[in-house]
């Protein structure tokens, strides 16, 4: 009776242990994904100045983790043939763009039949705030006399070119679109002066 007891003892004990393993197994692969998803696409850019191209994530053969982010944000992502995305997560100096602090973003953009920039990552909008503008397209932009152009990024209304921060605080992230554009095939020779320089001009105390 006592053997068939302990015996009994170390099955349930072996069970528990498995199921233990199991739950931790599972509990620590959706962590993981939920990390490697959360923010930008962790494989496949391309550093150019404050941006980071990526011209892959789009193609038949993207990584996993570049299709995993695109399903978590609902985005068809454009191909090679389509345009090119960059994303900016900091400024030329290397500090994390911040909701706190004001922007400009100036100069010029690749070669492309069309272009929009965004501040992404806003979340869902509260249906009882206003609605502000959240990026501008190549067609309505207001440029210099050169074809240059500067655009604010500033929790407080700028003059001219004007982009709304998302929120009081916290990170903030640029998205470049590019469109029918001949650099998608070869983001690596993109020279830094082919993209908009991002330059912090001020923080909130």
């Amino acid at each position: 009776m006592a053997a068939a007891l302990r015996g009994g003892i170390r099955r349930a004990s072996t069970v528990t242990l498995v199921l233990y393993a199991l739950a931790l197994g599972a509990g620590i692969g959706l962590a993981t994904a939920d990390y490697a998803t959360r923010g930008g696409y962790p494989f496949g850019g391309v550093r150019v100045g404050a941006w980071t191209a990526w011209p892959r994530v789009g193609a038949p053969g993207a990584d996993p983790y570049a299709r995993a982010v695109n399903a978590r944000r609902g985005e068809i992502p454009l191909t090679i043939g389509e345009g090119m995305l960059l994303t900016a997560d900091q400024d030329d100096a290397g500090r994390p763009l911040d909701a706190a602090c004001s922007y400009t973003v100036a100069g010029v953009t690749p070669p492309a039949r069309a272009w929009t920039v965004t501040v992404a990552g806003r979340g869902v909008r509260d249906p009882g705030s206003v609605l502000t503008r959240v990026g501008f397209t190549a067609t309505e932009i207001l440029r210099e006399t050169d074809g240059r152009f500067v655009i604010a990024l500033s929790p407080d209304v700028q003059p001219g070119n004007w982009l709304p921060m998302p929120r009081a605080r916290g990170p903030v992230r640029l998205a470049l679109r590019l469109y029918d554009t001949p650099v998608a095939a070869s983001a690596g020779n993109l020279d830094r002066s082919a993209v908009p320089a991002i330059t912090r001009t001020g923080c909130a105390a």
